[in-house]
């Protein structure tokens, strides 16, 4: 018999779980959607309680699709999305406010006061990687801390544990025995020091964050505990964790220096593996833990876009343009080349290379001619111009992209990677297998727990579906990407 695991897929937008066996082949799935709140302009909030119930309905939903019981796994692996950031009491587990999600910029006039003020921000990119943004974890642990009545005493106390969701997620299924997170996820919140390889001092003490709400930091594979056994039915072991866009890349099998993906969910996050030593971008890139094993840290440089498939879902839901994602495709088809219409999905400002928390969304170019074809094909557009402004950086940092591997949600759309393989002027590789995301998490997991045995292993079980090489000229591509930049440059708050 065939061992199987259990991939954790926490999302920005739903909770899902996979079952896959040891060949990479997904046997059953579970998903469901929660609430979004958006309590204030640039406010959004998730609440944890919800993200926990959603989560385990997946698992008995993925169980049940696979025909499995929970006796049949061999191990879990958690991935979620990254920067939210949760504050639970200790003792009963619960939540003591909602979620802050990683796409909230309550945080933006702090960070620009910090950066007036206080803050070398090359020297908090020598220690972090990152650039001083409210996208981080950091400022918002802070502003919970400071804002909510009675929680900084009460963490001071010891009574609060705080952490991303993975460590959230991690506590609800081992019965607060476990609190941890992993290097991917650490490396995500502007607190862990990237040389250290540990919560940084300095850092903790500039956003006034007691050490004692933070888990410790575990390798991306290792022995997190196991789950409870009356929540699957037996007690199994979690012996993976990773952020969802590393998950991504690990599930991409990108183990080498120059390995690239661009997952396409609700942002867009493109990752390419540098290594055995952080790189640091001189054009407003990230420099993050890509995963670490056996003690040995793995690095990545990072560009980070907030709004991909969330574009989509906003033609959906508050437009009404659409009834359902998969219509952009056939209305993009037929929809004329030579629109004009420009779509800048700053909903929650602009992420990299720009990093403008205050741009705000905005359409230019319509005409009595634009209609519901020419918005949503701009919106498909976006996410291609937007990739474009990400491997522009790179390439300005020194390094030409030449294959990129993309998955998520998006890429079932065939002309939105052909017209990305054009913008991009580079190939672009769909896996057979499009979850990578819960399929990385499912790999490092399985790794720890024997499953598979390294990490060539591993990648002897990646699969091409389909390649889109570019098709357009130069000059075709210019003048698309020109008419983009000055969207953009109508839409910058900070210019």
């Amino acid at each position: 018999m065939k061992p199987y695991i259990l991939a954790i897929d926490q999302g920005t937008s739903s909770s899902r779980a996979l079952v896959f066996d040891s060949s990479g082949a997904l046997s059953g799935l579970g998903q469901q959607e929660f609430t979004q709140y958006f309590p204030r302009n640039g406010w959004v909030e998730h609440d944890a309680d919800e993200i926990w119930r959603t989560t385990l309905s997946s698992c008995h939903a993925a169980l049940r699709d696979a025909g499995i019981d929970s006796g049949q796994l061999a191990c879990i692996g958690i991935t979620n999305q990254r920067e939210t950031t949760v504050l639970w009491d200790r003792a009963s587990g619960e939540p003591v406010h909602k979620a802050i999600v990683w796409q909230d910029r309550r945080t933006a006039e702090h960070c620009r006061k910090l950066k007036q003020e206080r803050v070398d921000e090359s020297e908090l990119q020598r220690k972090t990687g990152l650039l001083l943004d409210p996208y981080f974890s950091a400022t918002k642990l802070q502003w919970l801390l400071n804002e909510v009545p009675g929680l900084r005493e009460r963490a001071e106390r010891g009574e609060l544990a705080a952490g991303t969701v993975d460590s959230f997620l991690l506590w609800k299924l081992t019965g607060g025995r476990s609190h941890f997170t992993d290097a991917s996820n650490a490396s995500r919140t502007m607190l862990f020091n990237l040389q250290s390889q540990d919560w940084d001092p300095d850092l903790l003490e500039l956003f006034e964050i007691p050490r004692q709400v933070l888990p410790e930091v575990l390798d991306s594979a290792a022995d997190y505990g196991a789950s409870e056994p009356a929540l699957l039915g037996s007690a199994v072991p979690v012996t993976g964790v990773l952020g969802d866009q590393q998950a991504a890349a690990f599930g991409q099998c990108c183990f080498s220096a120059g390995a690239a993906k661009s997952t396409y969910g609700t942002g867009c996050f493109l990752l390419m593996h540098t290594g055995d030593a952080p790189v640091f971008s001189r054009n407003r890139l990230l420099t993050t833990v890509a995963y670490r094993l056996e003690g040995r840290t793995s690095y990545a440089v990072e560009g980070s876009i907030f709004m991909a498939g969330a574009t989509m879902q906003w033609l959906r839901d508050k437009l009404r343009l659409i009834q359902e994602s998969s219509e952009s495709e056939r209305l993009a088809q037929a929809c004329a080349e030579d629109s004009g219409v420009y779509l800048v999905p700053a909903f929650t400002g602009l992420g990299a290379p720009y990093w403008d928390p205050d741009a705000r969304g905005a359409i230019h170019g319509l005409t009595r001619d634009s209609g519901i074809a020419e918005i949503v094909t701009a919106a498909l557009l976006s996410v291609c111009y937007q990739t474009r402004d990400l491997t522009g950086a790179i390439a300005a940092d020194g390094v030409d992209l030449n294959l990129l591997r993309v998955d998520g949600g998006m890429v079932a759309n065939e002309f939105f990677l052909q017209n990305l393989a054009d913008i991009l002027a580079c190939e672009v590789h769909r896996p057979v297998v499009t979850e990578t995301t819960a399929l990385g998490a499912a790999y490092v997991a399985g790794l720890q727990a024997g499953v598979f045995s390294s990490l060539d292993a591993i990648t002897r079980l990646w699969r091409l579906d389909r390649e889109f090489s570019p098709q357009r000229d130069a000059a075709w591509r210019e003048e698309k990407y020109t008419g983009w930049r000055d969207a953009v440059r109508r839409t910058l708050r900070e210019r």
